[in-house]
């Protein structure tokens, strides 16, 4: 078994607890999907939000998927000037016995921006 990390990150229309559950949901399984993951298979997950973000926690969507299991935790992103606003972050652990599997990372809304360098990230 080798571990391995993968990021991710969505945008969000507004501060609203339902609109960050709704893309924290959206975001969680895409990264699912493109990795062919289960949460049980999850080592641990960060989330960060910008300062921007405050109406709920990305962890509580995470939990209602199955990630009751997986340690998560949620932080504020620093609030670098001219940075985008309104993005949720995540940085997943995993376990991968196939040693030629590549974490497929996924960047969603504006927040493809942030790697457009990455385009299997797209």
């Amino acid at each position: 078994m080798r571990m391995h990390a993968l990021r991710g990150a969505i945008s969000v229309e507004a501060d609203d607890a339902e609109e960050i559950l709704a893309r924290t949901t959206e975001l969680m399984r895409e990264l699912l999907e493109r990795n062919a993951l289960r949460p049980e298979e999850l080592v641990s997950c960060l989330f960060t939000m910008t300062p921007d973000l405050r109406a709920a926690f990305p962890a509580a969507a995470a939990r209602q998927m199955g990630f009751d299991q997986v340690p998560l935790m949620c932080a504020v992103e620093i609030d670098v000037p001219g940075a985008l606003p309104r993005i949720i972050r995540v940085l997943v652990h995993y376990q991968r016995a196939d040693e030629d599997h590549r974490a497929q990372h996924v960047y969603l809304g504006r927040a493809k921006a942030l790697r457009a360098d990455l385009t299997s990230a797209q």
